[in-house]
């Protein structure tokens, strides 16, 4: 069987593979502790020692660069990642996680998210993915949904019961707003869920117990380049004491390749402003409980919504959540200033209140009496000016490598994104996944 020309037993090689790890040693400075890193170089049967490890830091916490980060760890590389805040503080935690293998076909990222989605049924297997990060397969449902005039939910029974079992809508689904018959757009086999924010942790604890992956939490100011090439990462580190405020102190750290992964945050850096843009796509989300989470089946909603009073018709999406929770999204805005730290994201009030209300016209579970508000959220998509992520090596530096620009799909091609980074980073070339149509060099003279 193959993947996009991808022998699947090169996927499943992904996540069975064993590399070498790199010891640490912790030292203690004061109330303060810092990890310092030893390379073990064991003789080989010659009586000569091994070359140390590739030295790689990568920039961003996200969930690119943390599936970049586990990757390059299991080929043996010594990887510490920088992150601003903490990891999966932005769109990699507020996401809704959806997985599709074939709705990218016929686009740019056809190969690259249908291999993302078997890595991610591959990982899943390793990692436990069903009770770790809640991986499990879906049916996909398109749904139209007429909004009422005011706020109030005017769902019921009635009429309704002949409707559903005419159209085989899950009963949670018991609003009187829904108009014609749904359409299968996704199976089990062919559409899934991870919840985003604990697939990066988990992703990335998992990195570190097995591979000694680093965490440093900073604030990347410069790349440093000598002769061409990439000689280190300048940040700020962030310092957090037991009895006072969190200081930060200037780091210099020494790096063979280093992995630019910073999404929207990406055109701060000058060394990549100068050549590309990347803007952000502010998203809105809200998680609700409901009372009964148990008569919430795995169907996933992707909606048109028409108000009411002739209003713009909206798309949102409902994602339940196998641990009972609801997740809704929608109501992007394009053009808002993106805040330098990734934690104070805000959403609009009346972006919220909409999302609140197409909550309650879809389901009786999710009216306000009926469901518990666990998140009132927001985040940016990193976006591209020609819609296509931009992953490879700077044409004018080497040793720099970006992943960024995945706009809704960051999510779903995280693990092809990573693993095709960390073949080109250690092998000099990616065979999981072609990613030309990536590289940032398509920008130069345009």
């Amino acid at each position: 069987m193959t993947i996009s020309g991808v022998p699947a037993t090169t996927i499943r090689a992904w996540t069975t593979r064993g590399y070498p790890s790199i010891h640490y040693q912790n030292r203690t400075r004061g109330k303060r502790k810092s990890q310092f890193v030893t390379m073990s170089m064991p003789a080989t049967e010659e009586g000569k020692t091994r070359e140390a490890p590739p030295r790689v830091v990568v920039c961003g916490g996200g969930v690119i660069g943390v599936c970049t980060a586990f990757f390059l760890a299991r080929k043996g590389a010594a990887v510490t990642i920088v992150e601003k805040s903490s990891v999966a503080c932005a769109a990699s935690g507020k996401a809704g996680g959806f997985l599709a293998l074939d709705w990218c076909d016929g686009g740019p990222v056809s190969d690259l998210a249908r291999a993302s989605f078997e890595l991610h049924r591959s990982l899943a297997a390793d990692l436990d993915g069903p009770q770790t990060y809640g991986y499990r397969a879906l049916r996909t449902l398109s749904l139209s949904v007429q909004g009422q005039e005011g706020d109030e939910f005017a769902g019921g029974s009635g009429d309704r019961k002949q409707t559903k079992r005419k159209n085989s809508l899950p009963e949670w689904v018991d609003g009187h707003g829904l108009r014609g018959a749904p359409r299968v757009i996704g199976t089990p086999e062919t559409t899934a869920q991870v919840h985003p924010q604990l697939f990066t942790r988990t992703l990335l604890s998992t990195a570190a117990a097995r591979h000694r992956v680093e965490l440093v939490v900073g604030e990347v100011e410069e790349i440093q380049v000598e002769g061409g090439r990439v000689k280190s990462v300048v940040f700020k580190e962030k310092i957090q004491s037991q009895d006072e405020d969190p200081i930060n102190r200037r780091r210099v750290l020494p790096a063979d390749s280093i992995v630019l992964a910073l999404g929207p945050w990406s055109s701060r850096l000058p060394i990549l402003s100068s050549l590309f843009r990347v803007s952000g796509l502010k998203a809105h989300s809200i998680v609700l409980r409901p009372r009964d989470p148990d008569s919430i089946t795995p169907d996933a909603l992707f909606l048109q919504y028409f108000p009411g009073r002739g209003g713009k018709t909206l798309e949102p999406e409902v994602y339940p959540r196998p641990n009972g929770d609801v997740y809704l999204c929608g109501m992007s805005e394009e053009g808002v200033e993106i805040p330098d730290d990734p934690e104070q994201v805000l959403g609009n009030p009346e972006s919220i209140r909409m999302l609140h209300r197409v909550a309650e016209t879809v389901s009786s579970h999710l009216r306000p009496r009926e469901a518990e508000v666990r998140a009132e959220q927001a985040c940016f998509l990193p976006c591209t000016d020609d819609g296509r992520p931009i992953i490879g090596e700077m044409h004018d530096i080497k040793g720099c490598y970006v992943a960024t620009g995945h706009s809704c799909w960051g999510i779903l091609n995280g693990p092809a994104t990573g693993a095709a980074l960390s073949e080109l980073i250690l092998d000099g070339h990616s065979s999981i996944v072609d990613i030309t149509p990536f590289i940032p060099a398509r920008f130069v003279n345009t």
